[in-house]
């Protein structure tokens, strides 16, 4: 994740403008989302593309939301691999009991 943090922080830092401010990002943050869901429509809902709309991916709109994150998250100084720690440590303390585990007898 770090990894990933420095390597969009190299591309920004390029140019002059640096990253948007917080309010930007997340409506950028926002359309994205609404692109993914559009994509996910198409591919599992009931609304076909249009003969004539551009081909996109799941894959093409999850990594753009995943490099709006990472500027998000770069921008503010916050450290995404600290903060996927975080995340994973509540829910294997306070989720632990929320869902039903998987049998792993076999």
């Amino acid at each position: 994740m770090r990894r990933m943090q420095q390597e969009v922080d190299d591309y920004i830092s390029q140019f002059k403008e640096g990253y948007f401010s917080p309010l930007s990002m997340l409506a950028r943050m926002t359309e994205e989302v609404g692109e993914l869901a559009r994509e996910v429509n198409h591919t599992y809902g009931e609304k076909p593309k249009k003969r004539d709309e551009a081909e996109n991916s799941i894959e093409y709109e999850l990594g753009d939301i995943l490099f709006i994150v990472i500027c998000f998250a770069n921008s503010l100084g916050i450290d995404l691999q600290t903060a996927h720690e975080r995340v994973l440590e509540k829910f294997n303390t306070r989720d632990k009991d929320r869902w039903t585990k998987r049998d792993t007898e076999a």
